[in-house]
């Protein structure tokens, strides 16, 4: 035994003098001019990185023998084959390749080409956690959000500042939505792993009270999905009723308690379908990895809904009209702040409403839509019966359409605007009867609420004891009035068919206008891993 002993620290003691050795080998190579140029030569289409180590002396960052060096190679390969967390490309085989890469670097030109592929894979990782791995209006024109990307200078500036797990716990976002939706996909990932929850599901349509095999196959897939305990009772009971309503309160449906043909079809979605939609999620997330504002309003599209936020709490929430699922009526995605409220507002007919849907109708009958008024280049009123509308289509008609203030205004009574080049404001709407519907995307792009005033009353709290008071004031004057807030709020208009409630509870909705299909695909393409299909 005592001869194992002598041999193991032979080869302990050759070990540690290998490792001297080598790392003056390394430290002589990364002072050498040639590790500058072969650093320089592969860094030589990135002019910011190129900057970044001249101000630093072209110290390396990754392949110097010091044990900060040392430290951050190996929690940055640590990191690389760990990349499934949050569901980007499987870096496995990249961080392989980087180890091999540097064992094998010996001259200074090897170490320059490794160090400079190295700080790259760095790059590409850091933002990608950040940020986001796909460029938003690459997948879908809609999708108009300004993405906060950070400058590569940041990155290696923030990493030489602080400790590999401080630097990398800090890049995805913080949020409280980001963190649970992360634990829904490895939920998830374990479901999929035992087989999914595939179940046979109802022929018919169930109600509470009905019996029969029908009711134990929708038990069985509530129960699969944990809505429900395990039973086997025949009877549509109070139990099964109310888990059937919690499920359509989780998936935007209205809560009946009646097992329809909606109803099914959610039921009937795969935990795999479901962990794309989380996947998305976390995807867009990181798009929007920023201070959303201490005081904002987030418009969820799919959810058919807004809400105002103060401190992180629910302070406000409404129903709301999205735009219609057609070529330019889709609602966009974007950030912007509300700066201030119009009260009486005069509808100005966007240009392409005119063309498209107006001027064929009055086309057939010049008195269509008597209740917009016809605008010249001068900006006057046309009488309707001095125009031939035959004589234009829609290159030539030069005429706008204009509906002035009234209770019957497609605005309503009253608007929130954030200027923006998409035309995209919140409104008041005469068809309140919309919003008793489950799907509400029946709009040309804007938001129509379901409660205008009450949310402009949220909005004035800040700047006056009596917001009603103010809001009515202006609304007496009978004119088009500006009511501006003192402190404009933040809104963003997200699309999520997956997000975390203020309970903590996960939600999934529908994909109305089919941008998280192509998100995810877009993903599949750029490298993450799918599960596969349990059926």
């Amino acid at each position: 035994m005592a001869n194992y002993w002598v041999i193991f620290q032979i080869f302990r003691l050759i070990g540690v003098f290998s490792a001297l050795f080598y790392a003056s080998i390394s430290i002589a190579n990364v002072n050498s001019i040639e590790f500058r140029f072969s650093l320089l030569s592969a860094l030589s289409k990135n002019n910011e990185i190129i900057e970044f180590y001249e101000e630093n002396e072209f110290k390396p960052i990754w392949v110097g023998g010091e044990r900060s060096a040392r430290e951050r190679r190996s929690y940055f390969f640590k990191e690389l084959e760990n990349t499934s967390k949050h569901a980007l490309p499987n870096l496995r085989r990249d961080a392989n390749y980087l180890k091999n890469q540097f064992r094998q670097a010996r001259t200074a030109t090897e170490l320059g080409l490794i160090e400079a592929l190295i700080t790259l894979n760095f790059l590409d990782y850091s933002s990608s956690l950040q940020t986001g791995i796909l460029k938003p209006a690459s997948v879908d024109k809609e999708i108009v959000r300004k993405v906060p990307y950070r400058s590569k200078d940041a990155y290696l500036k923030t990493f030489l500042l602080v400790k590999p797990r401080e630097f990398f716990n800090g890049l995805p976002p913080q949020s409280k939505q980001y963190s649970l939706l992360l634990s829904e996909k490895q939920r998830l990932e374990k479901i999929i792993a035992q087989g999914g929850w595939y179940s046979k599901l109802p022929t018919e349509l169930l109600r509470p009270g009905d019996f029969g095999d029908n009711v134990i196959l929708l038990r069985n897939a509530l129960i699969k999905r944990g809505y429900l305990k395990s039973n086997t009772s025949e009877v549509y009971d109070g139990k099964l009723r109310r888990a059937v309503q919690m499920f359509q309160l989780r998936h935007g449906l209205a809560p009946d308690g009646i097992a329809g043909p909606a109803t099914f079809s959610e039921i009937g979605k795969t935990a795999e379908e479901r962990l794309a939609s989380v996947i998305v999620a976390l995807e867009r997330e990181r798009w929007t990895n920023f201070d959303l504002g201490s005081r904002h309003v987030v418009v969820n599209l799919p959810d058919f809904s807004t809400k105002l936020f103060e401190d992180g709490a629910l302070v406000f929430e409404t129903r709301n009209v999205i735009g219609t699922p057609v070529d330019d009526q889709r609602t966009p995605e974007f950030s912007d702040l509300i700066e201030h409220i119009i009260t009486n507002p005069t509808w100005n007919v966007p240009k392409s409403i005119t063309l498209k849907e107006y001027l064929p109708e009055m086309q057939e009958d010049p008195l269509a839509h008597d209740y917009l008024e016809l605008i010249d280049l001068d900006r006057e009123i046309v009488p309707r019966s001095l125009v031939d509308f035959n004589e234009y289509d829609e290159e030539t008609f030069p005429y706008d359409l204009k509906q002035m203030p009234s209770i019957t205004n497609a605005l309503g009574l009253v608007k929130f605007m954030f200027p923006n080049q998409y035309s995209i404001y919140l409104h008041d709407t005469p068809s309140k009867p919309l919003f008793d519907l489950e799907v509400r995307a029946f709009s040309h792009g804007c938001i129509r609420l379901q409660k205008p005033f009450e949310f402009a009353y949220e909005l004035l709290k800040p700047q006056t004891s009596d917001p009603k008071m103010q809001l009515q004031e202006a609304m007496n004057t009978g004119e088009e009035t500006v009511v501006y807030l003192r402190n404009p709020v933040q809104v963003h208009l997200i699309y999520r068919t997956a997000f975390v409630d203020e309970l903590g509870v996960i939600n999934y909705r529908r994909d109305i206008y089919g941008r998280d299909a192509a998100i995810y695909e877009a993903l599949i393409e750029a490298g993450i891993q799918a599960k596969p299909s349990s059926g």
